[in-house]
């Protein structure tokens, strides 16, 4: 072929060449000849002036390099257009566009129908509005001679792709350049940009996207990249996993913030604080957390269930996978540590009277003197109902979790279960780790058990007596639960409204791992002796003669704590607290909201 090196001594007309070539759409599936005609330039050196061999060198490195860029960008930035009308198109088709329409087609038909009447009557009726377009109907066409914005973009990116597919490599001055390896790159940093971008979040405000149309943005993004494979040979599933890869952990490649990280903040931030000060509350017959409306009070700016219920966390588990789930988990964890803390802080400050209370639970009188001792009782109880509401947060996630996989990897997760069940030692914290990494529940919780193993340096061997003595003081402490105001329970969600069914959460997860941490061996004694305790406090609750508002809905709570303990049975209820205070409680509160 001829000889075209001459371009290497009038740079600025070649860079002008290229770019009126990049913006003449006939002529860019020619413009793979640019960076070629920089592997030229090395045929105007002369063995008589070797200095300018270097000059030229690095002038067509940089000019190839420039190309290359230029056209891998020019690609990108058509390629991210397609992809913001595909989310756009894929946008319209959630749930939450058919209400409208709904609504706009029943006008449309009670129109139609009092038009008709107007019509036998022998007036005529107004023309009815026709209802607005459905979502497809951008495809209708008369003539293929008519071309859209979209059709005008695709055929610009297949005379684009033609070009960089053109040459796998290009050689100039010893040095290899690979045209799909920088469209590659540019679709991986764009796409990874483009994940964080569609998350919405605002940090003023805390707005967020909703994981389900996160999901769904996202794999009408993804469906479009699956399309670049039919035009050029790049490997797509490989820009996927390095991108989706980085965005389940802490941080991506450069240092920013991730699906995983802007959701875990999110949660832990907005929706379980929401919780905490008493706007929503978790409902276990809805499997969410739901909204609370207080008369006169701060209304929550967004619905909890949109955010906590059985799809949006399913559709969370895809986005960020089980690293990223196993993120959301530590950072839930180390905020439970962090109450546990200052739990074993207050216990401290109350242990002699506990120890006190903890012989003489028999001795009613004398146990109503001691409680009137102790300090921070509301404290203990709040911070219980903090973790036991974070415990129920998690256990959702976990669920949601194992859903996906089970739908992913069946074979794969059907081993990790029946590993977990057939093991002679199933309850071994190797075991519990990898069952719970796959969503599965376990008696005790290794993250817990993780996170609170580093706290065990802090008291030395007055671990053991400080975790008892925490049993105890919640154990004391339940019958003032009957007092609060919001002791109310609502048959409708199967919950308290100021949450404190969640204590049964956090009495057997703490009392599992922390008993664990101390290796003595005995949740189950330490249960019984809970139960026991509890039992004998509401018992003496019952027999006052003030009636409190809250009874019923405090003895509720200890039917919820046996239900859902792996170490206690009902059986064992029964010897403690008498079934029939039960189920005259139970009686009671139904009839209260019916």
């Amino acid at each position: 072929t001829s000889d075209l090196s001459i371009f290497c001594f009038f740079s600025r007309a070649f860079e002008d060449q290229f770019h009126l070539c990049l913006e003449f759409p006939a002529q860019t599936r020619y413009i793979i000849a640019f960076p070629l005609i920089c592997g030229h330039f090395m045929n105007c050196t002369h063995e008589l002036c070797p200095e300018e061999r270097h000059h030229i060198g690095d002038r067509s490195l940089t000019l190839v390099n420039a190309f290359l860029d230029e056209m891998s960008k020019e690609a990108k930035n058509i390629i991210t257009t397609i992809c913001d009308e595909q989310c756009t198109m894929s946008d319209r088709l959630l749930p939450k566009h058919s209400a409208p329409h709904m609504a706009l087609l029943a006008m449309h038909q009670r129109k139609q129908r009092t038009d008709k009447k107007h019509r036998q009557g022998g007036s005529g009726g107004s023309q009815p509005n026709a209802p607005r377009d459905k979502p497809g109907a951008e495809s209708y066409r008369r003539t293929r001679e008519e071309l859209s914005t979209m059709d005008k973009l695709h055929m610009a990116l297949t005379e684009l792709c033609f070009a960089i597919n053109y040459a796998s490599s290009i050689h100039v001055w010893e040095h290899t350049f690979a045209p799909r390896e920088y469209l590659a790159q540019h679709l991986e940093n764009r796409f990874n940009k483009a994940l964080v971008g569609m998350v919405m979040y605002n940090p003023e405000s805390h707005e967020i996207a909703k994981p389900s149309e996160l999901l769904s943005s996202v794999q009408a993004y993804m469906s479009v990249l699956q399309g670049i494979e039919n035009h050029v040979h790049v490997d797509v599933t490989r820009v996927f996993n390095n991108v989706l890869l980085q965005q389940t952990q802490a941080q991506d490649s450069h240092g920013d913030k991730t699906i995983a990280t802007l959701y875990t903040n999110w949660y832990l931030e907005v929706l379980l604080r929401k919780v905490t000060a008493g706007h929503m509350c978790y409902s276990p017959l809805h499997r969410a957390f739901v909204n609370l409306v207080h008369d006169g009070g701060q209304q929550v700016p967004f619905t909890a269930e949109e955010f906590s219920d059985v799809q949006e966390l399913r559709s969370l588990a895809e986005l960020i996978g089980p690293y990223g789930m196993k993120f959301l988990n530590e950072s839930l964890m180390w905020h439970i540590a962090s109450q546990v803390a200052e739990l074993k802080k207050i216990v401290l400050q109350n242990r002699d009277i506990l120890v006190e209370l903890r012989s003489n639970y028999d001795k009613p009188e004398q146990m109503r003197e001691l409680f009137k001792k102790l300090q921070n009782v509301d404290s203990v109880l709040q911070r219980m109902t903090i973790v036991g509401v974070i415990l129920c947060f998690r256990t959702l996630a976990q669920e949601a979790l194992n859903d996906v996989l089970s739908m992913r990897i069946p074979f794969l997760l059907s081993s990790v279960a029946d590993l977990k069940h057939h093991v002679s030692n199933g309850d071994s914290l190797v075991v519990s780790e990898m069952a719970s990494a796959a969503g599965l529940p376990c008696k005790v919780d290794p993250a817990l058990v993780t996170a609170l193993r580093s706290q065990k340096n802090d008291l030395g061997e007055d671990e053991y007596q400080v975790a008892c003595l925490l049993m105890v003081f919640v154990a004391v402490s339940l019958p003032k639960l009957a007092r609060a105001e919001g002791s109310v329970y609502r048959a409708s969600l199967e919950a308290h409204t100021n949450n404190m069914h969640c204590l049964a959460h956090a009495v057997n997860a703490l009392a599992g791992s922390l008993f664990t941490i101390c290796g003595h061996d005995d949740i189950e004694e330490r249960l019984k002796e809970f139960l026991a305790l509890a039992s004998s406090s509401l018992l003496r609750l019952g027999q006052e003669a003030d009636r409190e508002a809250g009874r019923e809905a405090v003895f509720l709570l200890l039917h919820l704590l046996v239900d859902e303990s792996p170490f206690l049975t009902m059986d064992l209820l029964e010897s403690c607290f008498p079934y029939a205070l039960l189920r005259n409680a139970a009686h009671a509160v139904y009839k209260a909201e019916a």
